[in-house]
Parts: structure tokens; C-alpha cells; sequence
């Protein structure tokens, strides 16, 4: 049972930590000059001038996938008659076959004397999407190269697994069914002033809230979602989803948990200045059920942008692996610099507690994605990332500037960032990185990562680089 002393110091963890996490983080941009004012805004401002509207021939070409049957992906002209339902709604199909493959190659150095990790890994996404209307689709997907968090691919070092490493899947990774109630139904509303605005989607699906924070995996589920509510001189924009998963669940502990269910309720709400997220997740188990709480706010400062998100899970029996007590608080502040496109970010988090995700996917990095590209996983291959994605007792962040080249297919990220650790058996950890992405062509996009760690406790620095290719089609 959850006894009242552990739901006050669940509560009044969150108190403690977001306030100083949100002073600090204030603090720091203060310091280092980023908070602007009046004159960085104007040095912003939108041009008045008109400018003419592109030409048809000056439109970028359509990029198509890999099968096309039927009326094409972004296609111009005339659509198909289609079939009309009995229902009444008009159906117009087209099959299309898309995805993307990557290939890295991965080299980190040891930082205890052992044998430095040195591979080729591969992934594949394929997916087939059967468009029936603008609002209904079937989508299917598998990932043949990976098993769970597992990538097929080449071992260099460590010497004991040297050589080619299968990881083959037939397994479908996506496979649900969407649509729109209002649209399946027209005659319910042939003139669109009810509340038929209601949207569904079952089968395997992802499901991703608080920035994957609170929940990111791919779950058999029947979500129902409501939009478009308007509170008049409020809510602009109310969209609301109950959701039940009911399989294929990945708890923190990074184990599939096919008996338990998932039952959440998730919340947007658009007003003028800001949008509010609010999200709430039951998991029911019998060996470890947990409640889960998530509030975010986005919105505009000026020339700022500001996120702050508070992410809580409790146990409602024992803690196990798979849930533990804890709060999660992820602030962000990030601006474009006058007269550029590159953007200046600052982020900080501050953990009370062991949090524990309600949902992970095992090849989805950790909660702590957003803080950075340091804590960020690349979700291919070993690489891991530069610093720590462990939620328990723990605060940290990153700075870095993003920067954007020849109109933007060149982009370049450096960044440095650190963790400081309650517990002193972990100790603490710096870092600074880096990462390029080049497009060429069309569908083929180069990436490269590095890294350099320093961490208390260890018997060295720590130095970690990537290459990659990948190929969308």
C-alpha cells in the first residue's frame, strides 16, 4: 500500500528540486549574457515587405517512396473518383512502401583498462501504409535488423565477441488501424457543428508524451482522442486521448511485460501565450503497479522560448526495477540569434528520488533525451550516450549552440554539460560534444558524434566517436 509519508515526500520532492533547478538554470542565463531584451527583438523583426509567392517550377521535386500504388505520396492533379461506404464516407486507396535504413560505425574508449568497444552496427525501418482517406490508414512495420534494444552488426572489440552478430526480426514493430469518427460517419454531421471531432487508433502503436519522458515505447493500445473543445476566453484548443495498452509494455526496467495494462489520459490545452500538457498513467500489475504524473508548460518570452516539464512516478505497492518513487523536472530555454538562424539552449534537470518512466522502449535512450545530445542515445548500435541517462537522486544540464549551414542541410551542434550525483559511489561526470549532419542529395544524410567525458571515480577520461550513413526512402 502507498502510505501517506511517501506520496507528502513524492510531493514535496517535487517542490524542492524544480524551484532549484529553475533558479539555476535562470541564474546561469543571466551570467553568460543570453537573457535579451527589447533590442535583440527588434534586431529580429519580421521584414514588411511582401515578397511574391514561389513559382510552380521553382517548387522543390516530390521525393517518392520506395512503392508507390495508387494516387502518389504528395502527387499532383486530379484525386480518383474512390468508392463511396455504405456509411457514406469516400475512400480513395493508395498503398505506399517507405523507410530508412542506417549504418554507423562506433568506437568508445575504455576508461578502466578493458578492451575498447569498436563495431559496425545496422538498422532497417520498413513500413507500408495503406491510405483510405485524408483521416483513415492502416500502417504496418517491422525492423528485420534489431531484437528489442539488439542491432545486427559487426563486433571489432571487445575480442570475445568479435565477428558478425544476427540480430534478425520479422517481428511487426507497428500495425494499427486510425481514424476519425466524424469522416468514417459524414452523415452524422453533414455540416460540421457538432462534436463529432473524435479520432481513434488501435493496434501497435507509439505512444510518446512529455517529450518521451513520461512514456516512449510502442504499445498494443486503443487510444480515443477528442479535439478541438474550446473554453470561450480561455482554451483555444482543448485535445484530450484516453488510452489502454494491453500489451508489449517496456517498464523501466527495460523488460517486455505482456500482462500488464496501461491505462492513461492525456491532456493539450492552446491558450494564446501557451500550451499545457497534462498527463496521468495507471499501470495495473499485479507484482508492481505504478501511478504516473505528467505537466509541462511551452511558450514565448520575448525572443525566448521556455519549457518547463514536472514528470513523477509512483510505486503503489513495493519498489521494484520496474517502478520506483520519484520526481523529474526539465527546464529549457533556448532563442535564435539576431540576424542568423542558429539557436543558443539551455537546459537543466533536477531528479529527487529514483524516477522510473511508465513505458520505455529498449533502443529509446533514457528520460533524460532532452537535456541534451550528451544524454541523448543515438538508438543504434552501443555507442550510448556521453553522460548518464540514471534518474536517482541527481541534477545536471547542458549549454550548446546549434548552428545551421547552406540553407540548412548542414547543421552543427557543440555542446558541454555534466551531472552532479548525490549518491558518491556514482560520481559526478563533464562532458563535451559534438555532432555534424550533412544532407546529400535527397534521401542520404552523413552524421558524425563525439564526445569527451571526464567522470569522478573512474580510472580515465572517457572519448567516444561515431560515423554514419543513412538513407530515407
Amino acid at each position: 500500500m502507498v502510505s501517506v509519508e511517501r506520496v507528502a515526500r513524492f510531493l514535496g520532492a517535487a517542490r524542492v528540486n524544480t524551484a532549484a533547478m529553475g533558479a539555476s538554470v535562470l541564474a546561469i542565463a543571466a551570467t553568460l549574457g543570453l537573457w535579451g531584451g527589447g533590442e535583440a527583438l527588434a534586431a529580429s523583426a519580421l521584414s514588411d515587405k511582401p515578397q511574391p509567392l514561389m513559382k510552380e517550377e521553382d517548387l522543390p521535386k516530390r521525393s517518392s517512396p520506395l512503392i508507390e500504388i495508387g494516387p502518389h505520396f504528395l502527387g499532383r492533379g486530379n484525386l480518383p473518383k474512390g468508392w463511396v461506404l455504405p456509411t457514406g464516407a469516400v475512400w480513395q486507396p493508395a498503398f505506399w512502401v517507405f523507410g530508412s535504413s542506417r549504418t554507423a560505425y562506433d568506437f568508445v574508449e575504455s576508461r578502466n583498462g578493458g578492451e575498447d568497444l569498436s563495431e559496425v552496427t545496422s538498422r532497417l525501418d520498413l513500413f507500408g501504409n495503406l491510405q483510405l482517406s485524408g483521416t483513415e490508414r492502416v500502417l504496418v512495420g517491422i525492423s528485420p535488423l534489431r531484437t528489442g534494444g539488439d542491432f545486427t552488426n559487426y563486433q571489432i572489440e571487445p575480442g570475445d565477441g568479435d565477428g558478425f552478430n544476427r540480430h534478425f526480426n520479422l517481428e511487426l514493430t507497428t500495425a494499427f488501424f486510425e481514424g476519425e469518427l466524424g469522416e468514417i460517419f459524414p452523415g452524422l454531421d453533414p455540416e460540421d457543428k457538432g462534436a463529432y471531432d473524435i479520432s481513434f487508433a488501435i493496434g501497435r502503436q507509439p505512444i510518446f508524451f512529455q517529450e518521451g519522458a513520461l512514456v516512449n515505447d510502442t504499445i498494443d493500445a486503443l487510444a480515443v482522442n477528442r479535439d478541438t473543445i474550446v473554453i470561450p476566453n480561455l482554451v483555444v484548443d482543448w485535445r484530450m486521448t484516453g488510452l489502454v495498452g494491453v500489451n508489449d509494455i517496456h517498464r523501466a526496467d527495460r523488460r517486455r511485460h505482456s500482462g500488464d495494462i496501461m491505462l492513461g489520459w492525456f491532456n493539450e490545452l492552446n491558450f494564446r501565450e501557451r500550451t499545457v500538457n497534462f498527463d496521468t498513467i495507471v499501470i495495473a500489475t499485479q507484482d508492481s503497479p505504478g501511478a504516473y504524473l505528467g505537466v509541462s508548460t511551452v511558450e514565448s518570452l520575448g525572443v525566448w522560448n521556455l519549457a518547463l516539464r514536472l514528470n513523477g512516478s509512483l510505486a503503489l505497492k513495493d519498489e521494484t526495477p520496474a517502478v520506483r518513487d520519484g520526481v523529474l523536472g526539465l527546464v529549457e530555454i533556448s532563442r535564435t540569434l539576431p540576424h542568423s538562424d542558429h539557436i543558443v539552449y539551455l537546459n537543466g534537470f533536477a531528479v529527487g528520488g529514483n524516477f522510473s518512466p511508465a513505458a520505455l522502449d529498449p533502443s529509446a535512450g533514457s528520460a533524460l533525451g532532452r537535456a541534451g545530445i550528451l544524454f541523448a542515445s543515438a538508438e543504434l548500435g552501443r555507442y550510448g550516450a556521453a553522460l548518464s541517462g540514471e534518474t536517482s537522486d541527481t541534477l545536471g544540464g547542458s549549454l550548446g549552440i546549434q548552428m545551421f549551414f547552406n540553407n540548412g542541410r548542414t547543421q552543427l551542434i557543440f555542446e558541454g554539460g555534466g551531472r552532479y550525483e548525490a549518491n558518491e559511489d556514482v560520481g559526478s561526470a563533464v562532458a563535451v560534444g559534438a555532432q555534424l549532419r550533412q544532407a546529400f542529395g535527397r534521401r542520404v544524410e552523413f552524421r558524425s558524434d563525439a564526445f569527451y567525458t571526464v567522470q569522478e571515480g573512474r580510472g580515465g577520461d572517457g572519448v567516444g566517436v561515431r560515423a554514419e550513413i543513412a538513407v530515407n526512402f
